[in-house]
């Protein structure tokens, strides 16, 4: 088989693993915002305990890009594919350690009664889903525009998150009990905020192996 055929093939292989990775952290976004809602410890345990198989695919991932750089000396378009996968891998990864992160707050809060429904939580976990679903599908396509315009929705993310903390504020204001609970929850808000700001990241990316230009979403 030629090389080239070789390359492409890997290249292809390479893309297939990223959005695999994507999927799982997503799955585990959904899983870790079940496990806060109805309070159940122990899928918040299965979560921290699996959190090496996303680990073991971004390794898996990473170790391939390297290979590639190494064996193949790619540049221009093809050399954009490597990098900008490469990047796209660490950046679910992280997404995929702050949903382990959001599960061991559900183990911190235990089964004291919740002083919040978590509606806005669950809005904003909605939201950062559905980046990454985007996120998935514009990286696949190879869309810059559709990649944008998810980088967009970032900062609806951003304005739940300032509201929320605005209400968790004014709650640990009149009553100085719910303090403890009420910083969880902070955390838990921000842990998914921090995710919206990934999917920027992962936008930049996608317009970077598209264009080869740079740009810089987070504003």
């Amino acid at each position: 088989m030629p090389t080239r055929q070789n390359f492409d093939n890997d290249l292809e292989e390479l893309k297939s693993n990223i959005f695999n990775l994507g999927k799982m952290v997503k799955q585990r976004i959904c899983l870790a915002t079940e496990s806060l809602v109805n309070q159940d410890l122990e899928l918040a345990e299965t979560i921290v305990m699996r959190d090496l198989v996303v680990n073991d695919l971004q390794a898996s991932i990473e170790k391939k890009c390297i290979l590639l750089l190494a064996t193949q000396q790619p540049f221009a378009y093809d050399l954009r594919k490597v990098v900008a996968g490469f990047k796209i891998s660490i950046f679910l990864e992280r997404m995929g350690d702050l949903s382990v992160d959001l599960a061991k707050l559900t183990i911190r809060i235990g089964q004291e009664k919740l002083n919040d429904p978590l509606v806005d939580i669950l809005s904003m976990s909605a939201l950062v889903q559905e980046m990454v679903t985007l996120a998935l599908k514009a990286y696949i396509q190879e869309d810059s525009k559709a990649a944008v315009e998810m980088a967009q929705m970032d900062h609806k993310l951003d304005k739940l998150y300032s509201l929320y903390y605005g209400g968790l504020s004014v709650l640990m204001h009149e009553d100085p009990t719910k303090v403890p609970q009420a910083n969880y929850l902070l955390f838990a808000c921000r842990f998914l905020e921090r995710m919206g700001d990934y999917c920027t990241n992962i936008a930049e990316e996608i317009v970077y192996l598209s264009s080869g230009n740079r740009v810089d979403l987070n504003t």
